[in-house]
């Protein structure tokens, strides 16, 4: 039987993440909320890799990270640095490891980062934060801490628990930046060099800012302002109106359309199948689909569904810069 998985998730989407697993996932097992932030799959016959796929995929879309659980240590009883490293190597061939330690709810745990990696750089191993196929995992939880190992294309993130940490700069224009940044990051999207993208509800331009740092020509659509850093960006071409008459007037075939405007899931994921139209074959599709409501996982579901009249859903998650929200990436049938 696999070793257990330990999956994040944010602090009041823990009942979602667990339905959709035991809907994916039929069979006895056992599920169980270790924390704010951390559950435990246990007794279970499928792997870890079926489980991230299905996440990747967006079939599960409330899970952040996963790992394998190794061991797990009170906290008034804690191994060495040299047993941690000792547990961690066993059966382990890589040289080399990121090391990714968190405390659940807040926190990093950035002694046991150098608990373990010292120890583990004593046995010759290369140790970092990220960037290595082999992940280690150190969270403290409760009164434990928790060890598991993974490979980093089944962890769903190369951050501690998911937690996507960018830095605040002066350049940056809204904190929604963060947003597109991380999905950007998390699932590998390659804009096309010298692509055209239009952004819906563009207002401050937070993610028109990023469409530029990844060489977009952008059409930015809202009847509200640009901020004035980037109205001198001739590559920026600010349509002061909305959506629907935007479109009605538009003659430029769009290699990006993104959109995190504030409505409900199903009239973004329509927007989205009426800039469908503008949209190369191909052409790639990124919206936040807002939680809201009594139930955010039977709304995303129904966005998603409007969304697949036009679209093919690549990935849907809720990440950590999400709040309340789903990503959902999306490729022009």
């Amino acid at each position: 039987m696999p070793r257990s998985i330990l999956f994040s998730f944010a602090p009041d989407s823990y009942r979602y993440a667990v339905r959709e697993v035991r809907e994916v996932f039929q069979g006895d097992y056992r599920i169980e909320r270790l924390g704010a932030d951390l559950g435990r799959i246990s007794e279970h016959a499928f792997a870890i890799d079926e489980l991230a796929a299905a996440c990747d995929r967006g079939r599960i879309m409330f899970v952040r990270h996963l790992t394998q659980e190794l061991a797990g240590y009170p906290l008034d009883d804690l191994p060495t640095g040299h047993e941690l490293a000792t547990t961690v190597l066993e059966g382990m061939t890589a040289r080399s490891v990121a090391v990714q330690t968190w405390i659940d709810g807040a926190g990093t745990g950035g002694s046991y980062y150098h608990l373990l990696g010292d120890a583990l750089q004593s046995r010759g191993i290369s140790v970092s934060r990220s960037g290595q196929d082999v992940v280690v995992s150190c969270v403290e939880v409760g009164k434990q801490l928790v060890v598991g190992t993974n490979r980093r294309e089944h962890s769903l993130s190369d951050w501690p628990g998911g937690r996507m940490r960018l830095a605040r700069s002066e350049e940056r224009v809204s904190r929604s930046e963060f947003k597109l940044e991380e999905a950007i990051a998390t699932f590998g999207l390659e804009l096309p060099a010298g692509g055209k993208a239009v952004d819906l509800g563009a207002s401050p331009g937070g993610w028109t800012r990023i469409l530029r740092m990844h060489g977009q020509e952008v059409w930015s659509v809202d009847p509200g302002s640009l901020d004035q850093r980037l109205r001198g960006d001739r590559r920026i071409h600010h349509a002061a109106t909305t959506a629907g008459r935007f479109f009605a007037e538009n003659r430029v075939r769009f290699d990006v359309v993104v959109n995190d405007m504030r409505m409900d899931q199903v009239m973004s994921a329509r927007m989205m199948v009426d800039a469908a139209a503008h949209l190369r074959r191909g052409g790639l599709a990124v919206v936040t689909l807002k939680g809201g409501g009594k139930n955010p996982l039977d709304g995303a579901r129904r966005g998603m569904d409007v969304l697949r009249q036009e679209y093919a859903v690549l990935h849907a998650r809720q990440l950590h810069h999400n709040r309340n929200e789903i990503t959902v990436v999306a490729k022009r049938e």
